[in-house]
């Protein structure tokens, strides 16, 4: 694998730099941590989503926008290294990042793979001028690494279904416009074949979400309530009971995207100055096994898109990502407390010297849990790579 670019991606590069620098200010040592989540606070937290829409607006009328979505589709057609070049130009500069994630990342690739003519039309144009916000309506107090295990309930209804049960620790959900939901059709089929997989427009009677306050103090995450919501059948993206299929290709882009920025490094380094602390030895081996892990990564999500872009299943190396990805999260977030020392048992938001690394140290289980558990991605790297014989498993009633 070539480490530098070559010339075709420097010439994407500068192009991609030149824009943002019309289009945005460089990140500042007092801004470098304008992604962690603010919705500690109702307020700060509705003038980013509405930064990020105008962000999001912005690239699409810039044609940075989907860079990796196909042109006919609304995107730039380009490559998934021109996506990873355009995020670390992007990294460099103060703009809102993260509530199009989804959106962008999973709901817009499954639309893309699974939809309808009249689905693509009606939500890849809004999601790219940012005017669909998306979250994930698929685990359930019962059905959380064994996702298949669901038992939120659609039944047909003409040209409908109704939907009832309980979604838990859904991101963003308080403030999404349409959601990716899975709900079981069919409780005779075995698990993984009576599922449907629903587009469900969030400001549809019957839905209720409710805040779940993390030891942060925010609320990122969410419980919601589905009692009766009725769903065009219109809004089913692929052959009904087969949603365990479509929902895979939302599950593999899903793990894809964390791991940070490419400035996570960049960052520990201006802390452990700060606290004079580079000249020690396992001071100085811990930043070297972060910057490690963090090209490790680089290079492992490109592998990982460039199968997506390709149309094939990335299987085992999207579950070595996400291993990747919380392994990182440990690591940045034990070296950040070390560094501090005394100081890493402050936690204050009005202490933007502390609070941001507090905040990732604390936060770093809602990486290591979500899109599949640790032991979840080692069971299918077990069983998928090395061949091993699948896990014994407990008998359960059925959905």
């Amino acid at each position: 694998m070539d480490f530098d670019d070559t010339p075709d991606e420097a010439t994407f590069r500068a192009e991609a730099r030149l824009w943002l620098q019309q289009h945005a200010s460089l990140r500042t040592e007092e801004s470098v941590f304008s992604s962690v989540p603010v919705d500690a606070d109702p307020d700060a937290e509705a003038i980013h989503v509405q930064r990020s829409r105008e962000w999001q607006r912005k690239l699409q009328q810039g044609g940075w926008a989907g860079i990796t979505w196909p042109a006919e589709h609304g995107g730039r057609g380009g490559t998934p290294v021109q996506q990873l070049i355009f995020g670390q130009e992007q990294g460099r500069f103060d703009v809102p990042v993260g509530v199009f994630g989804q959106a962008i990342g999973m709901a817009g690739p499954t639309i893309i793979a699974h939809g309808t003519p009249e689905q693509r039309a009606q939500h890849l144009p809004s999601i790219l001028c940012g005017e669909e916000v998306w979250c994930q309506l698929f685990s359930e107090p019962g059905a959380g690494s064994d996702l298949a295990s669901l038992s939120t309930r659609a039944d047909c209804d003409g040209n409908q279904y109704v939907v009832n049960g309980q979604k838990v620790w859904t991101s963003s959900a308080h403030y999404s416009d349409w959601a990716m939901l899975l709900a079981r059709t069919n409780v005779n089929a075995p698990k993984h074949h009576g599922i449907t997989y629903f587009l469900l427009d969030m400001q549809t009677p019957g839905i209720e979400v409710r805040p779940l306050r993390q030891i942060t103090g925010s609320a990122h995450f969410n419980e919601v309530f589905l009692t009766d919501v009725r769903v065009p059948a219109a809004n089913v993206l692929g052959p009904p009971h087969e949603g365990w299929r479509v929902a895979r290709t939302t599950l593999a882009n899903e793990r894809t995207l964390g791991g940070g920025n490419d400035q996570t490094f960049d960052e520990l380094l201006r802390l452990a100055r700060r606290f004079a602390r580079t000249t020690e030895a396992g001071v100085r081996q811990g930043l070297v096994d972060v910057f490690i892990r963090q090209q490790l990564i680089r290079y492992m999500k490109w592998s990982v898109q460039t199968a997506l872009s390709r149309g094939q299943d990335a299987g085992p190396k999207s579950s070595v990502l996400q291993l990747a990805f919380s392994q990182q999260a440990e690591a940045v977030g034990d070296l950040a407390m070390a560094l501090q020392g005394a100081a890493a048992g402050l936690f204050d938001y009005s202490s933007p010297t502390y609070w941001p690394w507090q905040a990732q140290f604390l936060g770093q289980w809602s990486i290591r849990l979500g899109g599949g558990t640790d032991q979840i991605q080692r069971n299918i790297l077990a069983e998928r790579a090395l061949g091993l014989p699948r896990d014994r498993k407990t008998p359960t009633s059925p959905p």
